[in-house]
């Protein structure tokens, strides 16, 4: 009995796989010094012999299963009809319902890994800033979880991921399929999504629930960066409403037009450009889309006061607690792990088992990173600057999140050690030639390196990724310049272009709007004596007594 159960598994998980990976190629000819093997008839099974399946005796379970053995057999198997008993289609549907609770468990393990790295924020950020406004910052990375899923569930989500159709992994999400299109250059470019508002109607749907956590979460990642750039002077309103306007709106648009189905996504079906804009986990979508925004506040809202001199030199604003900022930059380290091996949105099919070169890709670019970071500030100040270093790791881990599911372990390192200095240029620059001012280093870590992640794709994408036999709806694996297909990078670049250009004029239209309507910073005697008090009513640190700077 154990050998037929053998076989029938082995043939369930054989059809499986075949049906996943599409048609063998054919074989090629024997030469005529070869033999060739004798055809064997393919066995039939049926219903019957199904039913001369048994699991183990009740007796047996009932001593125990400590070798688990006796756990996990056919007598587990739900049965459709209790007339009819165990047939091929309930252990066919079995199979099927295996592989997409795979999919499901990952997503949402993967999603609330994601979800932690609220908390990494909120200790990098607070620990950068000074004791008098930890509470304030502390409350801002808290409340942003809040405001924002608030507004993904209202409206973001529905424009987000309204028409992004069949998702395979998650047996196919088809109440997603109602995207607002353009007709342009003789093409239907997708503009947004109208599905999924407050996930009623038919979106009532458990694939679309996966997929809401999982986006939600990365939704969540981009407004979290922002929080960074305008802390110590942002009015507490203002960052709720902000928020709000940024979930529901900014960011579910362009994370539409690269990964909902929109106009981005779609260059390569459209146009023939690459295999359209390639963003795996969200280098753009998620860290660009928080680091332009970023820009634009910093911009609109103005230095702390003391932040420059009257001829323009910056003055250093150190944080309070360092120690915090590397615990927090360890915690979103591991959060990463959900954040780009958690984007194939699945762990069994369709090519999902490159998790495991994602999550080393993820690593390897992180190290890269921090010491190049490390290695530079050494150089250069003479010390090695932890919080640089710490950003350095973030810079490596952002850069390779969009190319993390195209790319090889050397091009991942390159990738991170590219990043590690990219930062800490970027933050001189912002700095002191921009002057402006970013407390925690969130421009440059997330949208310098956003970018530069972005463009990594359309350079290191080897062409051996296999997610199903296509990407975007155009055959084949991506593959970057350096691989042979130059028409990729030009898909990086026009989002790039896109995330310069456009998202960065909405947030900072938008932003200009709410400063207009309820203005964005605090009185300045309120910013000199620290926000906790006039802001939040308490301080962070009660018993400590606080220097005045």
């Amino acid at each position: 009995m154990k050998q037929v159960t053998l076989a029938l598994a082995l043939i369930c998980c054989l059809e499986v796989v075949g049906a996943a990976q599409g048609p063998a190629p054919a074989s090629t000819a024997p030469s005529p010094t070869q033999t060739a093997a004798p055809t064997v008839a393919a066995a039939t099974i049926t219903d019957a012999d199904i039913k001369g399946l048994s699991g183990p005796k009740a007796e047996a379970k009932a001593n125990g299963d400590p070798a688990g053995t006796t756990t996990g057999t056919v007598g587990d198997i739900p049965v459709g009809d209790a007339k009819k008993g165990l047939t091929i289609g309930d252990v066919v549907n079995q199979v099927g319902q295996n592989q997409i609770a795979i999919n499901f468990v990952w997503t949402l393990i993967a999603g609330f890994l994601v979800m932690f790295m609220q908390a990494g924020f909120a200790a990098v950020e607070t620990g950068l800033c000074r004791a008098k406004n930890a509470n304030h910052t502390m409350m801002m990375n808290f409340m942003v979880y809040g405001v924002g899923m608030l507004a993904y569930w209202l409206i973001g989500f529905a424009i987000q991921e309204g028409g992004v159709g069949a998702v395979a992994n998650l047996g196919g999400t088809a109440p997603l399929n109602a995207e607002h299109t353009m007709h342009l250059f003789g093409k239907d470019l997708g503009l947004w999504g109208t599905k999924g508002i407050m996930l009623t109607g038919t979106t009532y749907d458990v694939g679309v629930m996966v997929m809401f956590l999982f986006q939600m979460v990365f939704m969540d990642t981009a407004l979290t960066i922002v929080t960074g750039t305008a802390a110590e002077r942002w009015k507490y309103l203002a960052f709720l409403v902000s928020s709000f306007v940024m979930g529901a709106f900014t960011y579910p648009l362009f994370a539409n037009w690269a990964w909902g189905g929109g106009w981005l996504q779609t260059l390569g079906a459209n146009f023939g450009i690459g295999h359209g804009y390639a963003d795996f986990a969200g280098s753009g979508v998620v860290h660009a889309v928080g680091g332009v925004t970023a820009l634009a506040m910093g911009i609109l809202i103005g230095p702390r006061i003391g932040k420059y001199t009257r001829d323009g030199k910056a003055n250093a604003i150190p944080g309070h607690d360092i120690t915090m900022v590397l615990l927090g930059c360890f915690i979103l380290a591991f959060g990463w792990f959900g954040f780009n091996p958690g984007s194939t949105l699945g762990a069994s099919a369709n090519g999902n088992l490159r998790i495991s070169s994602i999550a080393v890709n993820t690593m390897l670019a992180g190290m890269a990173g921090s010491f190049t970071a490390m290695i530079y500030m050494w150089t250069r100040y003479g010390k090695p600057d932890a919080s640089m270093t710490g950003n350095g790791l973030l810079a490596g881990l952002v850069a390779i999140t969009a190319p993390s599911g195209f790319v090889n372990p050397v091009a991942s390192v390159i990738i991170g050690l590219i990043a590690g200095v990219l930062v800490c240029v970027s933050v001189e620059f912002v700095d002191r030639v921009l002057r402006i001012d970013d407390p925690v280093g969130a421009i440059s870590v997330h949208g310098a390196n956003g970018l530069w992640g972005v463009i990594a794709v359309g350079l290191f994408a080897d062409g051996t990724s296999n997610y199903g036999g296509s990407w975007n709806g155009v055959t084949g694996s991506v593959t970057g310049l350096f691989y042979g297909d130059a028409s990729q990078l030009l898909a990086q670049l026009l989002g790039v272009a896109t995330l310069v250009g456009f998202v960065f004029t909405l947030s900072f239209v938008l932003n200009l709007v709410i400063d207009l309507a309820i203005g964005q910073r605090v009185a300045p005697e309120h910013e000199l004596e620290g926000l906790d008090i006039p802001e939040m009513g308490a301080l962070a640190y009660p018993d400590f007594v606080l220097n005045e700077a």
